[in-house]
């Protein structure tokens, strides 16, 4: 299994009591979902590589993990490593919700320019992601915020949006 077919669950962020458990800090938006989780793949010097456990408890974000057929000292030396799972074990989203890797190479149609070009990726920066668009040899970046995108349409690969007055402008007329 690669990174590219895994979507990254979270960390082993630290030492949990004195039998061998650990934290994991559950980087996702429904963390009891994951409360019968039973193995993940756990980045290795670039690997990924299969561990089973169970998870003791969770609250929030953070669950306390007991690795199956580890010793503590073993266990310890998984402490800050990513955890993966594959990307069939997402939860399937609806409507005008993706998930930013489900949307590269989909078509961006504008409300006043029409197609504008295909998502290479999504930038994502602290204040809010951007879809960077490649129209020819030119770029465009477009804001993935709620009030832009008007729809997703998963069958055509295709996004609706209604870009901000100007945006575009700054892009293909330079």
């Amino acid at each position: 299994m690669t990174k590219d077919e895994c979507y990254q669950l979270g960390k082993i962020t630290k030492p949990w009591g004195i039998k061998g458990q650990v934290i994991f800090f559950l980087d996702v938006d429904c963390p009891e979902d994951y409360a019968d989780l039973d193995s993940a793949f756990v980045e290795i010097k670039g690997s990924l590589i299969p561990y089973f456990f169970h998870v003791d408890n969770i609250n929030g974000n953070k669950a306390v993990v007991t690795f199956d057929e580890l010793t503590p000292e073993e266990t310890l030396k998984l402490v800050g490593c990513d955890l993966y799972l594959p990307l069939d074990m997402l939860p399937k989203l609806t409507g005008n919700q993706f998930y930013f890797h489900e949307v590269r190479g989909f078509r961006v149609v504008d409300d006043e320019y029409g197609d504008i070009g295909v998502i290479q990726t999504i930038i994502e920066y602290p204040a809010q992601p951007l879809f960077q668009i490649v129209n020819g040899g030119q770029e465009i970046l477009i804001p993935v915020i709620d009030p832009i995108i008007k729809k997703v349409d998963r069958e055509a690969k295709t996004i609706y949006i209604t870009a901000p007055n100007g945006l575009i402008d700054l892009y293909l007329k330079s």
